[in-house]
């Protein structure tokens, strides 16, 4: 084999991924920046590529494979694990078959191995997209000539090698109504593994595991992430031996998280993870969500229509469905501008509190007397979408369908555990569960031309385990199974939306997102919490997928009260909507809401197609945000500055703004057509003073480079910042 035909290359937008395919498991030369396509630096690096014999160590080199076991001495975590009847526990799988397409903008590449001491025939596939996101799929498929046993299997994982520069690690925790807190270590000897076992990734979910130079920042820094795109348990992981991995430091990778039993492979059966995707970036953080936008805003079925602005039912009137409040509802919304409203949870059968319904997805005709159609119809006579509220994967024990049922409710046979949120899974792994809830909602999306589906999902997966399949483990086989529902419901209604929503953001992740056209990022609306749960779901997700809605001046979930102008500044930065009464608000907060309706529809074409830029902690006094979205092309910027406590500092001082175009001058203008920021200050700089009357101008290389001098805020106060290019 000729070295072009050894060494495979993919590129794409500055990223290279390297491959040695001549040894009998392939080796991993390089992932990061991108190399020259020129053969003689792909030789080189395979000339180079192994490390030192050490003392006490194997008589060979340590190298590091696409499919790493014991037999290269690699000491970590194993592409595979598993057994057949507790033996064939250390694969050595062999090189069959290639296939590589090398693209300008990326291209793929397919390994075909054997593994004869297991039975199973092992693929890689290795996708390079234009935006320099690699996704890997590694699968495994039990030979038909392989004996009674089935393959076990405990664990598949895609691993990646990181370089020596690699010595920080950042992912996230969380709770509910605090998602997406990020947590931060040095990187060190060992493994790092963080493993959801919820059934779905959690508001504690790794989320994005993300290793760099020490001190990586928003902007700066060579950063290297991973992301597995999977709506059940899953598991990310970062590890260093001493010892290294090849000529790597250290390594970073992910999968499924599988219990005990779960995945067994009889004759022919086959397994595969998810999508693990890497992204890679020399520019911090904003450069590893770039790279994830540009992917999700490349897919065919992303949204591409403006978000509309969305009236939600529920923290305005609960389970009372009174029509008459409902309409009233509605006219109200018209007034202010709302362009979708939707009817929360309390409309179906028997749900008149959260014990009881979930499962009979039947309009309750004791509540609605002339069904849901009158309510439609008013939507619709203002010009509104019309959405629902349902939670197909759940059932209430006081329901039609458990008592019918009841050995559909997910669960040990010997008994269930005890509620949670007053409910329990519904297996939908069975064929009649699942054929039931898909035609239920097919009527219903039909029957009332339903545009929008809030698809809700209120607990973990807690012993699930599925009585019609011995009790076996059944989260793997249960998220299939929903994304079999959502898929078929989507082919049937192609204009159906639906938002992912679990206890506000307990999943989100790129699986349920190849279904799903936003996610409800927190139940919280409290604008504190929300600034850092929106500017982390940000390192995944484009604006236009993230719900923000403005809430009532006392939080619902935290009971902080807060102005109505720092509400709806936060608001701005998503797919923004309305979750108040507005039947009970005054004159002054409709004229408000109006204004900043008008605002967010003015400002959403570039909020929900421009580039996320953050400015980093440090580069600002602590306790305030500066966040952002910028015209990649040079054109406009909106920015967020915020204040959610009190620091030692008198005053701000300049603040650079990230993105904007050095060669480009801009017209700033304070928008605050829908209430003014408080002020710890006598008089604000003299630019803001003038901004009131006229725009000043400044230079891009100043406001990039130097940065504007900015107000002082009060603590829990906002205001928004429009830079216009001219």
């Amino acid at each position: 084999m000729d070295a072009r035909r050894e060494l495979l290359h993919l590129r794409s937008a500055g990223v290279s991924f390297v491959l040695d395919v001549a040894p009998d498991v392939p080796l991993i030369l390089h992932w990061g920046a991108a190399l020259p396509d020129d053969e003689s630096v792909l030789v080189a690096l395979r000339d180079s590529a192994a490390p030192a014999v050490l003392d006490n160590a194997p008589n060979a080199p340590r190298v590091f494979s696409v499919w790493p076991s014991e037999y290269e001495a690699w000491a970590g975590t194993p592409a595979l694990e598993g057994h057949v009847a507790g033996a064939a526990t250390t694969p050595r799988p062999v090189l069959r078959d290639v296939e590589h397409e090398a693209r300008a903008d990326g291209g793929r590449i397919r390994l075909v191995l054997d593994d004869r001491l297991s039975g199973l025939r092992c693929t890689a596939d290795y996708d390079l997209d234009p935006a320099g996101v690699l996704s890997a799929v590694l699968a495994v498929e039990r030979d038909h000539s392989a004996g009674p046993e089935p393959y076990t299997v405990s664990a598949l994982t895609a691993l990646l090698p990181l370089p020596s520069a690699a010595v920080e690690t950042l992912d996230f925790t969380g709770l509910w109504a605090g998602e997406r807190r990020p947590q931060r270590s040095p990187l060190l000897d060992g493994l790092h593994l963080r493993r959801t076992r919820r059934g779905k990734p959690g508001q504690d979910s790794p989320y994005v595991m993300m290793c760099g130079e020490r001190g990586f920042g928003a902007r700066r820094g060579e950063v290297w992430s991973a992301h597995a795109a999977w709506s059940g348990d899953q598991r990310l992981l970062v590890e260093r031996l001493p010892e290294g991995a090849g000529v790597a430091r250290s390594v970073l990778g992910g999968g499924e998280s599988l219990a005990p039993g779960e995945v067994r492979l009889a004759a022919g059966e086959r397994y595969s993870t998810p999508p693990v995707l890497f992204a890679w970036s020399d520019e911090g953080t904003d450069g590893i969500a770039r790279r994830f936008h540009d992917r999700l805003r490349r897919r065919e079925r992303h949204p591409r229509s403006p978000r509309p602005l969305t009236l939600n039912s529920w923290e305005a009137v609960y389970f009372d469905h009174d029509l008459e409040r409902l309409l009233a509802l509605v006219d109200a919304g018209a007034g202010v501008g709302v362009e979708r409203f939707v009817l929360d949870d309390g409309w179906f059968r028997g749900r008149r509190n959260a014990r009881a319904g979930l499962g009979d997805w039947i309009v309750d005709e004791q509540v609605w007397s002339h069904g849901l159609e009158p309510l439609v119809q008013r939507v619709r006579a203002h010009g509104m979408q019309f959405g629902l509220w349902v939670e197909p994967e759940m059932i209430s024990l006081d329901s039609d369908l458990a008592r019918a049922h009841p050995d559909w409710v997910l669960g040990p046979a010997v008994g269930l555990g005890p509620p949670a949120r007053n409910q329990y899974v519904l297996d939908l792994g069975r064929p009649e569960a699942h054929a039931l809830v898909l035609a239920r909602l097919d009527d219903l999306v039909s029957r009332h031309r339903i545009d929008f589906l809030k698809w809700d999902h209120n607990r973990d997966l807690l012993e699930a385990v599925s009585r019609e399949d011995a009790g076996r483990p059944a989260v793997h086989r249960q998220t299939l199974a929903v994304y079999a529902l959502l898929d078929e419901l989507r082919r049937r209604h192609p204009g159906l939306e639906i938002e992912s929503c679990a206890s506000g953001g307990g999943r989100v992740d790129l699986g349920i997102l190849d279904r799903a056209d936003r996610v409800w990022a927190s139940d919280s609306n409290d604008p504190v919490e929300r600034i850092p749960i929106v500017r982390w779901t940000q390192q995944l997700l484009p604006l236009e997928l993230i719900g923000a809605h403005i809430g009532d001046a006392r939080a619902h979930t935290s009971g902080r009260v807060t102005d109505f102008s720092f509400r709806a500044a936060v608001a701005l930065f998503g797919h923004a909507g309305i979750e108040m009464d507005l039947t009970r608000a005054d004159p002054s907060t409709l004229r408000d809401l109006t204004a900043w309706a008008a605002l967010y529809r003015e400002l959403r074409p570039l909020l929900h197609s421009g580039e996320v830029v953050n400015g980093d902690p440090e580069e600002t006094d602590p306790g305030t945000w500066l966040f952002g979205v910028v015209d990649p092309s040079g054109g406009d910027g909106v920015f967020l500055w915020a204040r959610t406590a009190s620091s030692g500092a008198g005053q701000s001082g300049r603040v650079r703004f990230p993105g904007l175009d050095p060669a480009r001058s801009y017209a700033v203008r304070v928008r605050d057509e829908f209430g003014g920021a408080l002020r710890n200050q006598a008089e604000d700089p003299a630019w803001v003073t003038r901004a009131s009357m006229a725009p000043p101008v400044f230079p891009g290389a100043m406001l990039t480079t130097a940065g504007l001098p900015l107000p002082t805020l009060a603590v829990q106060q906002a205001m928004v910042l429009h830079f216009e290019a001219i």
